[in-house]
């Protein structure tokens, strides 16, 4: 929560909150992005459940919400789900928030709706900020059918695997992706993707928010360049083109591209993904361009 704007004044808690889980969101940085309902809630939860405490305590501080907080998150899930569980059913109304945004969203609260929802529980949604909506809202890219893929795998060597599975996904992509290995997860991207045009979206809601757009390779070399930036970072990535790459020129530039990290064979099976082309024709262009090397 680093932009530290003055909330407004949230309205009187709501006495007649039933029992049942909450699922809260919360601000993604701007504290002014708090709804009055998510306030109401809060105030008049038995608990609240979330990632980190100390994140938590400080947007409760902010808002004068007094509510017992309890840790929720990866590490001690299995461990806590099923004390929370005996607790709903037991009456008791439990709000759970993430670190910032809707949860669910990369985080382990998907079990405990399953598993509240298995056992008969009501579960309510409280809607509000959210970093892939608001990333995609600002990209400038195709809204009308998106995915959003989480984190890519931190290695090469599997990012290429999990990326050549979305490739043909006729739809914008949207990522997560730590600052550090934006440049290298960009290039991985061209290579497997091909010069789709995106976007990266940085400190959304905040002071200092950013969204630089172009092509995956303009894109890679610019954080190449420049170095990672500052703040969470969301990728977002249009479709495919509707007219596939059939110049040789382009192919022989994504082949070039996708050589620079990997074997020629890896390499000629990733373009001819990105590409519709066979992969023996993609195989021989490789060949040929590897021995003018």
């Amino acid at each position: 929560m680093a932009d530290t704007s003055e909330p407004p004044k949230g309205s009187k808690p709501t006495p007649e909150l039933t029992s049942g889980l909450y699922i809260v969101a919360t601000p993604i940085g701007n504290l002014r992005d708090m709804t009055y309902r998510a306030v109401d809630i809060l105030h008049s939860a038995d608990l609240i459940a979330c990632e980190d405490t100390r994140v938590t305590a400080k947007l409760l501080a902010a808002y004068d919400i007094r509510t017992k907080m309890t840790a929720y998150h990866e590490h001690n899930a299995a461990k806590v789900r099923p004390r929370m569980i005996r607790d709903l059913q037991a009456g008791m109304r439990i709000a759970l928030v993430s670190d910032a945004g809707t949860p669910l969203v990369s985080d382990p609260g998907y079990r405990l709706v399953k598993e509240v929802v298995a056992a008969g529980i009501t579960v309510s949604a409280i809607p509000g900020a959210s970093a892939t909506l608001t990333a995609l809202a600002t990209a400038g890219l195709p809204t009308d059918k998106f995915m959003f893929a989480g984190f890519p795998p931190p290695r090469s060597a599997r990012r290429v695997t999990a990326l050549q599975s979305l490739a043909g996904i006729d739809a914008t992509l949207i990522f997560f992706e730590s600052a550090r290995r934006l440049a290298a997860t960009l290039t991985d991207m061209h290579t497997v993707l091909g010069p789709r045009p995106a976007a990266i979206a940085r400190e959304l809601t905040k002071r200092y928010e950013e969204v630089r757009r172009g092509t995956l390779e303009e894109l890679a070399r610019h954080y190449d360049e420049s170095g990672p930036p500052l703040g969470e970072v969301v990728i977002v990535v249009g479709p495919p083109d509707s007219d596939p790459v059939t110049e040789d020129a382009d192919i022989d530039i994504l082949l070039q591209g996708a050589m620079t990290s990997m074997s020629l064979r890896d390499a000629a099976a990733t373009v001819a993904e990105a590409t519709g082309r066979p992969r023996r024709e993609i195989y021989a262009r490789a060949l040929a361009l590897g021995a003018e090397d």
